[in-house]
């Protein structure tokens, strides 16, 4: 694998920060473009990434915030380059605005991609319509839940006003890409943590549908949810990044965090960005600086534990909500990233939404408020 990283600011204009001695754009392969949304729009990056890897499949994706190699990166593009020497990749796109059944998406995966020489899939997915706990399970139900699903929901810095993804083109709304990697030389290993603290009493979920949550026990979500918050309540949803949700579907399951996106003051119900189904148990929970950025080394760690030799790549998708909390902190997260990886070439994006199996090799989930790491190496 050979792989290049550029800038690119509102001119156009780009700026090698990292390439491989004999990397070639002629042969890339792939290309992961990431930018704020309002950049992408004034900038239309595409033409000049065409121009620069004329043979590459080009995937865009619009962010709240870029991880390049170095540092973490605003009012850039960062545009990562690959050239795949003993794989291949094929991917797929489709338009949530002209097909709003998840079931669509399912089914092209399955007939254009799921083969048994699939290794893993990435998914790059718009942020405001999708429902992603329905994308993730969609994917697991065409594929079998036979392989590793990583990836994340597109961010819009903090304004939650639009999302925009492209394969090919500009970026545009509505748009969810995924891409396939094919190989017996292609290895993938991820890690996903939180790091938030647990806080009162496991209660079970008694009204819900899909991702609105109604009832826990016998009071209504949003009560119990202002009577924890006390002073922040004043400031929901904004607070409510402060403060998620974890959720278990049962006793024996696996824990993921729920972000809110919405409150209903009417219905006194909360929307989530991934599904609260009725008879799963939630608890409160509560942020803490260190152990967020010791959950940045923990799932580096557990990203890069699996390989040898420093892979040659690693993808990190973090949570808009752990830049807020963290604030002039997020820096560390990076560097306790940096601080595993070696030599290996590293990109990203804060995103609306992570995508990646809870523990290594076992089936995605969609999580909030987290931080994930996929490593790529071939060979």
């Amino acid at each position: 694998m050979k792989l290049q990283q550029i800038l690119i600011d509102d001119q156009s204009e780009n700026q090698i920060i990292s390439s491989s001695p004999d990397f070639s754009a002629a042969k890339a392969n792939l290309v992961l473009a990431f930018g704020e949304r309002e950049l992408l729009e004034c900038s239309l990056p595409y033409k000049k990434l065409r121009e620069l890897y004329s043979e590459a499949q080009i995937v865009i994706c619009s962010t709240s915030g870029q991880i390049s190699n170095f540092n973490l990166v605003e009012n850039k593009i960062v545009s990562t380059a690959i050239e795949f020497e003993k794989s291949t990749i094929k991917i797929v796109e489709i338009d949530l605005l002209k097909n709003k059944n998840i079931e669509e998406l399912g089914l092209v995966v399955k007939n254009e991609l799921f083969n048994k020489n699939l290794k893993s899939l990435v998914v790059i997915s718009e942020g405001s319509y999708v429902n992603g706990t329905e994308l993730v399970n969609e994917l697991g139900k065409q594929t079998n839940n036979s392989l590793p699903i990583f990836g994340g929901l597109a961010g819009d810095k903090v304004a939650f006003l639009k999302t925009i993804v492209g394969l090919n083109k500009e970026a545009e709304e509505g748009k969810v890409v995924v891409i396939g990697f094919y190989g017996d030389e292609i290895n993938f290993s991820s890690g996903c943590e939180g790091g938030w603290s647990d806080y009162g009493p496991e209660r079970e979920v008694t009204l819900s549908e899909k991702n609105v949550l109604f009832k826990i026990g016998d009071r209504y979500a949003l009560d119990i949810y202002k009577e924890y918050l006390g002073k922040y309540a004043d400031d929901l949803p904004s607070s409510a990044l402060y403060f998620p949700l974890s959720m278990k579907e049962n006793k024996d399951s696996s824990s993921v965090v729920r972000t809110i996106l919405s409150i209903d003051e009417k219905t006194k119900s909360m929307t989530f960005a991934g599904n609260i189904p009725q008879g799963s148990f939630v608890r409160l929970m509560k942020g803490n600086f260190d152990k967020l950025i010791d959950a940045s080394y923990s799932a580096a760690s557990e990203a890069f534990s699996s390989h040898t030799k420093d892979p040659e790549l690693a993808l990190i998708v973090s949570c808009v909500g752990r830049k807020i909390v963290l604030g002039n902190r997020v820096e560390e997260e990076f560097e306790a990233v940096k601080e595993v990886s070696g030599n290996t070439l590293l990109c990203g994006f804060y995103s609306y939404g992570e995508i990646s199996p809870i523990k290594n090799h076992e089936f995605c989930e969609l999580h909030n408020q987290t931080i994930a790491i996929l490593t790529i190496s071939e060979g």
